[in-house]
């Protein structure tokens, strides 16, 4: 018995010794670092001479897990990146420019990609990133209670969504409501916001934009959603679960993202499990404009394993294993011929994602972004509590945004004046 397993660790050893593979290490964040490692035998298979390592993260601690890699010189060679944090990365120098890699390799097509998912990854001219997978948020809405309000047909523009609003918050009561924004999230006005045709900071990123006509009429139809009744002033934690109230009717709108699609399958009761659809974000003046999230695949400067990270990358992003990827996680894909598959063509609830993607916008390229969308929403909420009119609001997003930007003036100042730091 002894001298079995002493054989079986000398083979084990030699196994080790002959494998003369390549390795790449690959960080990925959340559930889709788990599923994304039922796709590599397939690649392994297709190179043979490529092995793929995955490390998997938390959200909560990817960012400072990643700046820590990057200070330590221990980054791997490719990590899917939220969208978000690319401006940041790229601004370290910790990325690798992929023009040369995408002109080698015409079946990784810009031009499929809805785009602004690709735009996320363009920073200054360079491409960064590559779209691994894509999410919006559009209206998740109760059918039948739009009919019971004399609603047949969902809202395209916010005339007659506040139409919708009205109708529906007159024939459900002073106990229900017609729409879920819940204050503990930037996103509904961030939505809004992002449809106006003024952007969200001027100067190449240096100041604050929300004094501008456009953001104040976004804020403005924000906060009369509140001030009308139609929405609750509550966060989506004082909401007993947000399911069960959609079911029994505690609001008949929720805007949000894909990964609720599974949610309210699983979860509606029986009874309205028929009555509830997804439809395409309105506008100020017909389907509006959203903002695209999700996660993007780059490569870091400093791996010396560009080529077969690269091969990785590429696998990942044809569009078949985009439609492979989706039926695992649910995840939206960001190239347009992936969404042939019949997962997708055949699920009601995905064509308005579908057809949102198509107007959804990236946020401000700056790294300074998460925390400024921070300050929307605690300025937002504040502002629905009565602290600021729409003007003061304004401002105040104004003079915090530019607080927060004042190293980024610096450095571009320095940068145009060729002085050193």
């Amino acid at each position: 018995m002894l001298g079995a397993v002493l054989l079986a660790l000398l083979l084990s050893a030699c196994a080790k010794r002959d494998d003369t593979r390549e390795v790449v290490r690959f960080w990925a964040m959340g559930y889709e670092g788990e599923v994304v490692e039922q796709l590599i035998p397939e690649f392994e298979r297709l190179h043979p001479d490529i092995h793929v390592e995955v490390q998997q993260l938390p959200w909560t601690a990817a960012h400072e897990k990643l700046l820590t890699a990057f200070a330590g010189d221990a980054l791997p060679d490719v990590c899917s990146l939220g969208n978000t944090w690319i401006p940041e990365f790229a601004l370290l120098g910790a990325l690798t420019p992929l023009e040369p890699y995408l002109a080698s390799t015409p079946a990784v097509d810009p031009k499929d990609y809805f785009s602004g998912a690709w735009d996320s990854g363009v920073i200054d001219g360079h491409v960064y990133a590559v779209p691994w997978y894509v999410e919006t948020r559009v209206p998740f809405y109760r059918q039948d209670l739009l009919r019971k309000a004399g609603i047949e047909q969902p809202p395209r523009d916010w005339s007659e969504w506040r139409t919708a609003l009205a109708a529906i918050k007159a024939e459900v009561g002073p106990e229900r409501y017609s729409i879920l924004l819940p204050l503990n999230e930037f996103e509904p006005l961030l939505n809004l916001a992002i449809q106006q045709p003024d952007p969200l900071l001027r100067d190449n990123g240096r100041y604050g934009n929300f004094r501008s006509a456009g953001f104040k009429r976004a804020l403005s139809f924000y906060k009369e959603m509140f001030d009308k009744g139609w929405a609750p002033r509550a966060t989506n934690t004082q909401i007993a679960n947000v399911w069960d109230e959609f079911g029994r009717g505690y609001f008949a709108f929720y805007v949000n993202g894909p990964w609720n699609i599974a949610e309210f399958r699983k979860r509606l009761p029986a009874g309205v499990a028929n009555e509830w659809m997804t439809m395409p974000l309105p506008g100020p003046d017909g389907p509006g404009a959203s903002v695209t999230g999700g996660t993007s695949f780059v490569l870091f400067k400093r791996s010396e394993r560009k080529d077969a990270a690269w091969k990785f990358i590429a696998f990942l992003s044809d569009p078949a294993i985009q439609a492979r990827f989706h039926g695992l996680t649910g995840d939206l894909p960001p190239r347009r011929s992936a969404w042939t598959s019949a997962s997708l063509t055949q699920d009601k609830y995905t064509r308005a994602f579908r057809e949102q993607l198509e107007r959804a916008k990236p946020t401000p390229k700056v790294p300074e972004w998460e925390r400024i969308a921070q300050e929307l929403r605690i300025v937002g909420e504040q502002m629905v509590g009565g602290r600021y009119s729409v003007d003061e609001a304004a401002a105040e997003l104004d003079r915090r945004a530019d607080r927060m930007l004042e190293k980024r003036r610096w450095m571009l100042d320095h940068a145009a004046s060729g002085a050193s730091p």
